[in-house]
């Protein structure tokens, strides 16, 4: 049986974390900026498992763990201020944004 080696992980993270930094870089919705940096960690998460696997360590997981902890906080607050600015602007593109002034 044929295991899969490290570079396809390193491979496939890079690929996922271009699209995410892409995704950022070049959309205007909240949330799918807000998806892309989610697809971002999930990227950095399969690396460190990768690492952590090849290495026989289990810190890249406790790490990944944590990342994990930190993403669904990230979400939670920051949906929390989409609604917020979408009930008072009536749009979630960030070019709108700019002219938020109290």
């Amino acid at each position: 049986m044929t295991s899969v080696g490290i570079e396809a992980f390193v491979a496939l993270s890079m690929i996922l974390f271009i699209i995410g930094a892409m995704g950022v870089l070049l959309r205007r919705n909240a949330i799918i900026i807000f998806m892309s940096v989610e697809l971002m960690l999930n990227a950095t998460n399969l690396a460190l498992a990768a690492f952590s696997r090849q290495w026989g360590n289990l810190d890249g997981q406790i790490f990944t763990f944590f990342i994990i902890t930190v993403a669904a906080a990230e979400v939670a607050v920051g949906l929390a201020l989409i609604v917020a600015i979408f009930r008072n602007k009536q749009s979630i593109n960030v070019d709108d944004l700019h002219q938020m002034e109290g």
